[in-house]
Order: C-alpha cells, then structure tokens, then sequence
C-alpha cells in the first residue's frame, strides 16, 4: 500500500503527526524510481532526451512529494473536491511519466504505480478507476506487444495488484469516513432531543405549576392576601428557577436531585390542593438512579396536574423502584411526549418502565432497574 493510504481526513490541521511528518513516508517509496535511474544511466538514446528524461524524473519526485503533503493538508481526494492544484499536479506527473519514454523505454512503466495511487487517494472516485484501468491497459499493451516486453511482466503485476489495493483502501477509508459522519449526525440527533426532552420536561412542570398557582391567587387575592403575596412570590421563583433550569439544560449542567424534586413536586401538589404521601427514602436508590427518578417523577407530577384531576398521590422508594400512583380519572387514549419522555429516560438509564391503571381508576408509574 502507498503511503496516501494512510491519509486522514481531518489531516488538514497541523497538529496532526501524520500530516507533518506523512512526506517521509512519500519519499521512502521513492525507492522503486531506482528502475528509471538505471534506465537512464544505460539509455542510449541521443543525450537531448536523455538530459530531458533526468529532468523529467526529478520534477516528478518533487511534483509526487509536494503534492502528496498537500493533499493530506487538506488539498481534496478521499471523499472531498480536489483543489486545482491537485489536477495541475496530476497533470504533470502524467507529463513528466510520458517525457521519460524516449530516454527509458519500458521502465517509464514504474511511473505507473505512483500516478494510480496519486490518482485514487488525491483524486475523485471516477479518476482512481479510468487511471487504474488505463495504467493495467497500457502495462499489458507494452508487455504482450512491444519486443522484449515480457521483461516487465513483474511491473503488470505490480500494476494489477496495486489496483486492488488502491480499490479496497480507498472504498474502506470512504467508508470508515461515512461511518464517522453519520456517528456525528447520530449523536447530534440524539444530543438535540436530549435537550429538547429536557426542556420540555422543565418547562412544562413549571408552567403548569405556575399557571395551578396564578389561578389560586385570583382567588386568595380577596379573601387572604397575605397568602395570595406568598403565592405570587413562590410564582416569581418557579419561573427564575425555569429560565435558569433552560439555560443549564441547553449548557449540558441540568441535574435536579431526588430530594429537590420531591420537595418541589409536595409544592406543586399542595398549590393544586392534592395531598403527596412519600414512602421510603430518596437513599433507596443509587446516586445514578436518583438523577433518572428525579427527572420521571417530575413529568409524572406533571401528568397528574395536568390531566388527572387527583385528589391524592402516593410515591414509593424501594431499593432499585420509584411507583408514582394517583387515584384520578385514570390513563388517556393516547401517549403523549411527557410519557414518550419518560420511557426514553428509563430505557437510557437501563430501567424498565411500566406505565398503567391502579386497582381503582387511578394511574400507576413505575421505574425498576
């Protein structure tokens, strides 16, 4: 394998060893020009082409290298538009290949190796194939046709072989670049409906508990003010609470203890007038299952302020279990985001999630790892 078989595809930064340091690899397989070396200090062709054929061989060393460090600094090939100087550098190793023949005869074939593989991994798809194609071709053509040319049936072979090489790196290296392309996208996806599940969790038990406290505050206003003041207060605090809890959660440091959440969710019920028995303590479940119970328990006390028009709700910690239960009018029709919430965060945390009817017409959450 050439050494552009080792390119990477963010190798444009120079930080990166490989695209520092790449070019030496380049100049190792230079080795194998030592054929048109000797064919040139044997040629007897008239010394114009053969002065001609020396200045085309290093113009095309240098050429190789240069464009070799380029293109694994971010000149293109490998999945990615070649710049133009990357054409203009096939190009003329193309030229530099052709010039050589008068002076070297059949061993400007050993040119053939180089521009494939510059071809195939600084190139386009399309180009690695007509290159591989016209190199086997014209490999053949010199070995099966011209006098002598059974002598560079190893250089056909070495052509032959390098196309497949050259064939299965490249698609290999495409492939393990679309791999990790849509790896990024996945984990983007899954990050922005995190955040999103995030948000709509936070906001929605924080408007529903503000919007049960605004209508207890029209209705204390008259009769007990100084309690219609406390409540306009606490209503000043859930929604500071909320914007600091969005700006935390789209920052990635949204983390509400059990012990916060149940206090908040005794708050939120008591200002709908639904009474809140807790029963075990929030030390029954690892530190690990707490952060999942919390974030559970406070949809499903937003469910239950929302729709199930309770009188009581009970919530039971057992060692690896949190059960939230209601006695309200019972399960809807349909599932909602807040329940396709819930499930999603069980199934992240390793936890089961059980979602149905109590022994009377209530609803019964439960979470068991």
């Amino acid at each position: 394998m050439t050494p552009h078989a080792k390119r990477e595809t963010n190798s444009a930064t120079g930080k990166d060893p490989w695209a520092r340091f790449g070019w030496l690899m380049a100049v190792i397989w230079l080795v194998f020009l030592v054929y048109p070396v000797i064919a040139l200090l044997r040629s007897e062709a008239p010394p114009a082409w053969v002065i001609v054929g020396w200045v085309a061989l290093v113009a095309f060393i240098v050429l190789y290298v240069t464009g070799f460090m380029h293109g694994m600094r971010g000149g293109g090939g490998l999945g990615r538009t070649p710049s133009t100087r990357q054409w203009i550098t096939f190009a003329a190793l193309v030229l530099c290949a052709l010039l050589s023949v008068p002076a070297e005869g059949g061993s400007a074939l050993s040119f053939l190796p180089f521009v494939m593989s510059f071809a195939s991994y600084g190139l386009t798809r399309a180009w690695h194939w007509i290159t591989t194609v016209a190199a086997v071709v014209v490999t053949a053509l010199c070995v099966f046709l011209l006098p002598g040319g059974m002598s560079y049936l190893s250089i056909l072979a070495i052509v032959a072989l390098l196309g497949v090489v050259n064939t299965v790196s490249t698609w290999l290296i495409l492939r393990s670049a679309e791999a990790e392309r849509l790896g990024l996208e996945l984990a983007t996806s899954e990050g922005r409906e995190a955040v999103a599940r995030d948000v709509h969790d936070l906001i929605g038990h924080s408007l529903t508990v503000v919007g049960l406290k605004a209508q207890l505050v029209r209705r204390l206003m008259d009769s007990d003010p100084e309690r219609a003041k406390a409540e306009l207060a606490d209503i000043e605090r859930l929604t500071a609470e909320a914007i600091a809890g969005v700006r935390s959660t789209v920052a990635g440091a949204r983390v509400t203890t059990l012990v916060e959440q149940l206090a908040s969710s005794r708050d939120s019920f008591r200002a709908a007038d639904i009474e809140m028995q807790v029963e075990g303590e929030p030390s029954a479940l690892s530190p690990v299952q707490a952060i999942t119970a919390s974030w559970i328990l406070r949809e499903a006390t937003t469910n239950t302020l929302r729709h199930a028009r309770a009188q009581t709700v009970r919530v039971l910690l057992l060692p690896g279990r949190l059960v939230v239960e209601d006695d309200g009018v019972g399960i809807g029709a349909a599932e909602g985001n807040g329940i396709r919430g819930m499930r999603e965060r069980a199934a992240a945390a390793g936890a089961a999630f059980a979602l149905g009817a109590t022994e009377d017409t209530g609803t019964r959450v439960q979470v068991t790892w």
